[in-house]
């Protein structure tokens, strides 16, 4: 039996559930965080342009930012120099989000990894890059079905 691949799901699907129930105290699902750091990190992007960055379909992003935009966090503005592209701006309330959804963040990990050592942290961090790395050659290599529609 594929010990990894086991352990791996069963503490993903903890972490997800973990992590949901800390974006929802901030009036969030799960991903719309995400969404919301592209913009922090640079405000006006395209939702293409997002959805690169994130790893994830353009209509994934489409269909967040119209629910983010209906909360109020988030609004669709045409592009100055070309009315073909729509381009996501925080509101004040997606920009007050800021401070609070990372400090949730970082309080969650130190809680998830407090019996982790230092050098455990540091080596956890680093397997798991190597296991990302590796998982998405795979991917590159044999793309799903839903990935060549």
């Amino acid at each position: 039996m594929p010990e990894f691949l086991d352990l791996h799901g069963r503490t993903t699907k903890a972490l997800r559930a973990v992590a949901e129930s800390s974006m929802r105290r901030h009036g969030l699902h799960l991903g719309q965080n995400l969404l919301l750091a592209a913009l922090w990190e640079r405000d006006g992007r395209t939702p293409g342009d997002i959805a690169a960055a994130l790893g994830v379909t353009t209509p994934t992003v489409v269909k967040m930012a119209t629910r983010m935009a209906s909360a109020g966090l988030v609004e669709r503005r045409r592009d100055d120099r070309d009315n073909r592209l729509v381009r996501l701006w925080l509101t004040d309330a997606g920009r007050a989000l800021r401070e609070p959804v990372e400090h949730e963040r970082r309080a969650l990990e130190e809680r998830v990894t407090a019996n982790l050592t230092a050098a455990e942290r540091d080596h956890l961090m680093s397997a798991l890059a190597k296991i990302h790395e590796s998982a998405t050659a795979l991917l590159r290599d044999h793309p799903t079905t839903a990935d060549q529609a």
